[in-house]
């Protein structure tokens, strides 16, 4: 009899192992279809809670974990879906509920998103090998590629993008920038110009493509294209400064001014590049407009952020005496007809006789007279006098175009009045010469001078 019931507990064993797997081959496939369908009906959290039930029995299932993640992923629990993932990817079986390119394509973006380039790009390589006619595949590696500084790599995979689409917009433009960073203009503006004609307007391409134009002084096709540019909230600023610039180099001052005004209304951040820039480039318009109250005014909010930003803690330096000096601020602000009355008058002050009077850029040149000379006999001689209305150094090439022009006139004596200093190669080339160099110091006392002769005329 014992011997009977040995064989029976044995076929009771096995018929209970049989129908446990036929339990689990059924059954539990029916159990995950349920599961993908909590998921789909944004049943989320439902779906993780069956999920980690049937997990705590089949803890290498990776449908299980790979649902769970969904699930997570789905209602925002981001975290806990990249732990759900990995665990997916340690298993490494694909297929059922598991399709391994979707898969990796969020897992990829997961590893993004919490700043882990290196397993990101690992997995866009993974997938460009699954589908290698997939173009975005190869965008995202070659962006990632791009972030790594690996610049080469990025434009052999930006390049084979296009290649697959044509129309990727977004591939042109991430190219057209590694070109343009290496100063590959013609090439990266063929690349900007892909991008805004493959049917993705990208409004930041317009913006670089702005500035390939501006740089090859194409000014008036650089404003349109800026224009554009300005729809983008991300370039708005930089591209506002962009139309300042171009219209500063149009000599249409007023123009700039109103773009680069609004610039700095829309930027927030006063010690960003944009604003110091739009600041800069006001100032030089209002110093060319001879509005150097404004011009200063700008100047001392950009050495407040920035002290050594271009050549601001100069320009601070070169007007410090505006304020102390009003002769010198109306030298320097006075209208056309003021300035150009205030030149004869510095002329006489120095005992010539104007006699002819030319306008030039920043300034006037003036022909003028010897005063009476007691001796009868003594020749009265001519003297070329220019009178500049600049604060930058006055360099060696301004000195000599003087006296290249006296010998051309035939005057052999010159003279540069100018509200700044000489460089010493210039104050050297004129020592050796015909030639009187005036500089601030001698023209503050020489607008003194005219100031109290005028004080002393009867009126």
């Amino acid at each position: 009899m014992p011997t009977l019931v040995i064989p029976i507990i044995i076929v009771g064993i096995s018929a209970v192992a049989i129908i446990g797997i036929i339990a689990k081959n059924v059954f539990a496939p029916k159990k995950i279809a349920n599961l993908a369908d909590y998921v789909k009906q944004g049943k989320y959290s439902t779906a993780a809670r069956l999920c980690k039930q049937l997990l705590q029995k089949d803890q290498r299932n990776p449908e299980l974990h790979y649902l769970l993640g969904l699930a997570y992923l789905e209602d925002r629990k981001e975290e806990l879906a990249l732990m759900e993932f990995k665990t997916v990817n340690e298993i490494g079986q694909f297929g059922g509920y598991v399709p391994e390119a979707e898969f990796r394509k969020k897992i990829a973006e997961l590893y993004r998103k919490f700043d882990q380039p290196a397993e990101a790009l690992k997995e866009y390589l993974l997938l460009i090998k699954l589908e290698p006619t997939n173009a975005d595949y190869f965008f995202q590696a070659g962006t990632l590629f791009e972030e790594r500084g690996n610049t080469e790599r990025a434009e052999g995979f930006f390049r084979k993008a296009i290649q697959i689409d044509p129309r990727h917009s977004s591939a042109h433009f991430k190219l057209g920038m590694l070109l343009y960073r290496v100063k590959r203009s013609v090439e990266a503006r063929a690349e900007f110009e892909a991008s805004i004609g493959r049917g993705d307007d990208n409004l930041q391409a317009y913006y670089y493509l702005g500035r390939i134009l501006m740089e090859n002084h194409d000014f008036v096709a650089a404003l349109v294209a800026f224009e554009k540019a300005q729809r983008n909230p991300k370039v708005k600023a930089k591209a506002l400064v962009g139309r300042g610039s171009c219209y500063m180099h149009l000599n249409s001052l007023e123009k700039a001014i109103t773009e680069l005004e609004r610039a700095v209304r829309v930027i927030n951040n006063e010690s960003s590049n944009d604003t110091l820039y739009a600041r800069y480039f006001l100032s030089l318009c209002f110093e060319k407009m001879r509005r150097l109250e404004d011009a200063i005014e700008q100047w001392e909010r950009i050495y407040k952020k920035k002290p050594s930003f271009r050549d601001v803690a100069e320009k601070l330096s070169q007007y410090q005496d505006l304020r102390a000096d009003d002769s010198l601020k109306d030298f320097l602000t006075a209208s056309q007809d003021e300035f150009l009355e205030q030149c004869k008058a510095i002329v006489l002050a120095l005992d010539l006789a104007p006699q002819d009077l030319t306008e030039i850029p920043n300034g006037c040149q003036i022909i003028a007279m010897e005063a009476e000379s007691r001796f009868r006999n003594t020749r009265k001689m001519p003297r070329l006098i220019r009178i500049l209305r600049i604060t930058e150094v006055i360099d060696l090439s301004t000195v000599r175009a003087l006296h290249e022009d006296m010998k051309r006139m035939g005057v052999n004596r010159g003279v540069i009045v100018a509200p700044t200093r000489f460089s010493r190669t210039a104050a050297e080339f004129a020592e050796t010469r015909p030639l009187e160099l005036i500089d601030r110091e001698r023209l503050q006392k020489l607008l003194k001078k005219v100031a109290g002769a005028k004080s002393e005329s009867p009126t």
